[in-house]
C-alpha cells in the first residue's frame, strides 16, 4: 500500500515501512525499516533544515506514488521499486528490481514492470535477518555504464571516476570512507549509514552493503551543476569553520622531533633562513606513556616557555595526540571502570599494540569525550598549545576484525564509521567552550559530517614514491567532493624517502610543488637515515626519521622550496577568498576540472589536473625524469601559462616543458591582473 501522511510519501509493503521525506533543497532522505519505528538517529544529516512543502500524488489503487520536491520527483510502486527524476524528467537512478510479476490488476504501467518481470527474484532492498541480531542489508541501483561517478573519500588509488570499483566502507589507516558521491548525470547520494560495508559501482549493479544495520538511510539531492549539489549536500552535513590565516601557510612537521631544543633549533633555522613558516608540529610519543596525554618533562622541561618563543616568531604549535591508553598508565584503570574504552566481544580490551597494550577512548560516549578533553586542556592547550593533531583517528585496531569491538552508541559493525567524527567533535567542542577561536585540527580519517568540526584531513602513512603522489591526487579532489574540504598530504610520502638520494630529491620537490596548491601546504615523513633512540624509557624510547627541512635535500631543491614557499605567502588573498567559499557554501578548495567547467565534455574525463580554487589550474608532475607533459585548458574561458606570459584560448590540448622548477600552473585570463604579481617569486 502506499499512502501519504505529513508531506511525505510512505510504502507499506509486509513488516517493511518506506518513507521518503523532503530533506533540504531539491533533496529527500529514504528510510526503510522492519521495525516498528526508525532509530531516530539522523548520523551525517545533522544540520536543521527548513520544512519543504512536497507535492504528493497516489493513484487510486494505491500502486503508484509520487512525490516532488524542488527539481526532485520519486516514484514508487506497490512492487516496492523507487526511482528519481530531475525536473526535465530525466531518470537519475533507479532501484534494481528482478522479481516475477503476477499481478497486472489496474493501476500498473504495464510497459514499465515487464522489463523487470523476471525469475530472478531480486529485490532492490535486501533485508536478510542475523539471528538473534538486526539485519544485514543490501540496496540495489540500476547501473548506467556510461555514468562517472566521484567523491566517497580517501582510498589509495590514483583514479578519480569511481566507476566500476568496488570501494569498502570503513576506516584504514590511510584510507577514509566519505560516502557521499556525485554522478555525471546530474545528482548527490548519501549512504547515510555508518555500517560497516562495501559499496560496488559495478557495470551491470550498484549495491550498497551493510553488514549489521537496523534500517536503511540514504539521501539523495539533484542539481544542474556539481557545485548546486555539493552545496546542498553542506547545508544538510555541515560546513567547515572559516579558515584562520596561519593556517594558510606552510607547515613543518618531522618523524619527529625529539626534544624542545630540537624544535626550537628548527624553528629559529627557519627565521635565520627568512623562511616563512606558519606551524610547526610535535609528534607522537613526546608523552611519557600513551593515555598519560603530557609531556615528557625529561625532554620537554618547559612547554610554556617553549610556546612562548615560538609565537613571538610568529609561529604556532600543533602536538599530536593518540586515542590509546597504556594498560599501565596512570588514568586506564578508571576510564576502565567508567566504560571510557572501547570493549572486546571476544578476548580482553587490548585493541592496540604498540610499545605497549593499549585501549582506544570510545568517542562514542559524551562522557569520554569530556573526560579526554579535560586532560587535553589542562595538559595542553592551558599551556598555549594552539592546535592538536587527532592521530589513530580510524581507529587503527592491530587487527581489523571490525566484529569483535563494541563502542557505547553499538556494535563497531553497525556505528563504527562514526568513530572519527566523535574523535574531532570532542575536540572541537572543547575548544569551543574553552572560548577559542580558529579552530582547526589535523586528523587522520573522517566520515560525513567531520567538516563541520574543524577538521583537517590528511592521506595518512603513505609510500614514498610517484605512484604515491598520483594516488594522492585523486583522493584529494574525491575529499573535496566528498564533502571534506580541508586535506593535506605528507610532502614526499611518509615511508621510505631518503634525504641524499637524488631520486627522492626528485620525488620530494614534485610533491612540494604540487602540495604548494593543495588546501594547506605540510611537510611531513619518517626520513632515512634514523637516529638512535634517546632512551629505553618514556619519551625517550622512539626513534626519530631523518631531517624534513627544506634545507636537507641539497641547494638545488632548497632553491626551489623556498621560491614555493614565498609563492604560497604570496597567494594568501586568494587563498583566503577559496576557504571562504568552502565555509560559506561547501565549495572543495581543490576540484577536479569538472566542478567549474561541467558544460566542456572533455574535462568529466580529465584526471590528473585539478583548479586550485576558481581560478588557478594546476598540472602536476607526476611521473619521475618528466620533461614535459600534456594539458588540456577547458574551454569557456582563455588561460594564462603563469612562467612564459603566453595566452592560450580553451578547449584546447598543449604540452608544456616541465623542467624540475616549474609545475605548470593556468591562469584564467580574466584574473590574471589580480594574480600575476603572486606569481612572480617563480620566476
Amino acid at each position: 500500500m502506499i499512502y501519504e501522511s505529513d508531506n511525505c510519501l510512505y510504502l507499506r509493503n509486509g513488516n517493511e515501512l518506506l518513507e521518503i521525506r523532503p530533506w533540504g533543497n531539491n533533496s529527500f532522505r529514504v528510510r526503510s525499516t522492519k521495525y516498528a519505528s526508525y532509530t531516530g538517529v539522523n548520523n551525517a544529516l545533522s544540520e536543521s533544515i527548513s520544512d519543504k512543502t512536497a507535492s504528493v500524488a497516489i493513484n487510486e489503487a494505491q500502486k503508484q506514488g509520487t512525490i516532488t520536491n524542488g527539481k526532485l520527483t520519486a516514484r514508487i510502486d506497490a512492487y516496492k521499486n523507487l526511482s528519481f527524476y530531475n525536473q526535465k524528467g530525466k531518470l537519475l537512478l533507479k532501484g534494481f528490481q528482478r522479481n516475477r510479476i503476477d499481478d497486472m490488476s489496474s493501476g500498473v504501467d504495464v510497459e514499465k514492470v515487464n522489463h523487470f518481470n523476471s525469475a530472478l527474484n531480486i529485490d532492490s532492498r535486501e533485508f536478510k535477518p542475523i539471528l538473534g541480531g538486526d539485519f544485514e542489508l543490501k540496496v540495489r541501483f540500476e547501473s548506467d555504464p556510461k555514468e562517472k561517478l566521484f567523491g566517497m573519500g580517501q582510498y589509495q588509488q590514483d583514479f578519480l571516476n569511481l566507476k566500476n570499483a568496488k570501494l569498502e566502507l570503513a576506516h584504514r589507516n590511510s584510507q577514509a570512507s566519505v560516502p557521499f558521491l556525485i554522478s555525471s548525470k546530474g545528482y548527490g547520494f548519501l549512504w547515510n549509514n555508518p555500517a560497516i560495508g562495501d559499496v560496488d559501482f559495478a557495470k551491470n549493479v550498484t549495491e550498497w552493503h551493510s553488514l549489521s544495520t537496523k534500517e536503511m538511510d540514504y539521501w539523495i539531492t539533484c542539481g544542474d551543476k556539481p557545485s548546486d549539489i555539493e552545496e546542498q549536500y553542506a547545508n544538510v552535513t555541515g560546513k567547515v569553520p572559516m579558515m584562520p590565516d596561519f593556517a594558510m601557510g606552510y607547515w613543518q612537521c618531522k618523524l619527529r622531533y625529539r626534544t624542545q631544543k630540537e624544535l626550537l633549533d628548527a624553528a629559529h633555522e627557519f627565521k635565520k633562513r627568512n623562511l616563512p613558516i606558519s606551524v610547526i608540529v610535535i609528534d607522537y610519543f613526546h608523552w611519557p606513556k600513551s593515555g598519560e596525554y603530557t609531556f615528557d618533562k625529561k625532554y620537554w622541561p618547559n612547554p610554556e616557555k617553549m610556546i612562548q618563543e615560538l609565537h613571538e616568531m610568529g609561529i604556532k604549535l600543533m602536538v599530536s595526540v593518540w586515542p590509546t591508553v597504556d594498560e599501565t598508565s596512570s588514568h586506564y584503570k578508571e576510564m576502565e571502570e567508567k566504560g571510557y574504552l572501547i570493549q572486546t566481544e571476544r578476548g580482553v580490551p587490548i585493541t592496540m599494540n604498540f610499545l605497549g597494550n593499549n585501549g582506544f577512548v570510545d568517542f562514542t560516549n559524551p562522557d569520554a569525550q569530556k573526560y579526554l578533553w579535560q586532560l587535553l586542556k589542562k595538559n595542553y592547550q592551558d599551556k598555549g598549545v594552539d592546535l592538536f593533531w587527532l592521530d589513530e583517528a580510524e581507529p587503527e585496531y592491530t587487527v581489523y576484525d571490525f566484529d569483535n569491538y563494541r563502542y557505547q552508541n553499538g556494535t563497531n559493525l553497525q556505528v563504527g564509521n562514526t568513530y572519527p567524527v566523535g574523535y574531532s567533535k570532542a575536540i572541537y567542542d572543547g575548544q569551543k567552550a574553552s572560548g577559542k577561536k580558529d579552530i582547526i585540527n589535523l586528523v587522520r580519517c573522517a566520515w560525513a559530517g567531520s567538516q563541520k568540526y574543524g577538521t583537517l584531513v590528511w592521506s595518512g602513512d603513505i609510500d614514498s614514491s610517484f605512484q604515491s603522489l598520483r594516488n594522492q591526487l585523486a583522493i584529494g579532489l574525491n575529499m573535496g567532493i566528498a564533502g571534506i574540504p580541508w586535506w593535506t598530504t605528507d610532502i614526499g610520502g611518509f615511508h621510505g624517502g631518503v634525504d641524499d638520494n637524488e631520486n627522492f630529491r626528485e620525488l620530494v620537490t614534485r610533491w612540494f610543488e604540487f602540495a604548494t596548491f593543495c588546501p594547506v601546504m605540510r611537510m611531513h615523513g619518517d626520513r632515512e637515515p634514523h637516529t638512535e633512540p634517546l632512551s629505553n624509557e618514556g619519551g625517550g624510547k622512539m626513534p626519530s626519521g631523518g631531517a624534513t627541512e627544506p634545507w636537507a635535500y641539497g641547494a638545488t631543491v632548497y632553491s626551489i622550496m623556498k621560491k614555493y614557499m614565498n609563492l604560497r605567502e604570496n597567494l594568501k588573498d586568494y587563498i583566503r577568498i577559496q576557504m571562504k567559499n568552502a565555509h560559506e557554501k561547501g565549495t572543495p578548495v581543490i576540484q577536479p576540472l569538472f566542478y567549474n567547467f561541467s558544460q566542456d565534455d572533455a574535462v568529466w574525463d580529465i584526471e590528473d589536473e585539478f583548479l586550485f580554487g576558481d581560478s588557478i589550474l594546476i598540472a602536476p608532475v607526476l611521473y619521475e625524469k618528466a620533461e614535459q607533459r600534456q594539458v588540456y585548458l577547458p574551454k569557456g574561458t582563455d588561460w594564462i601559462n603563469v612562467f612564459t606570459g603566453d595566452f592560450i584560448t580553451g578547449g584546447q590540448k598543449i604540452t608544456v616543458k616541465t623542467p624540475i622548477e616549474q609545475i605548470p600552473v593556468f591562469v584564467r585570463q580574466e584574473s590574471w591582473s589580480h594574480l600575476e604579481k603572486a606569481f612572480e617569486s617563480l620566476k
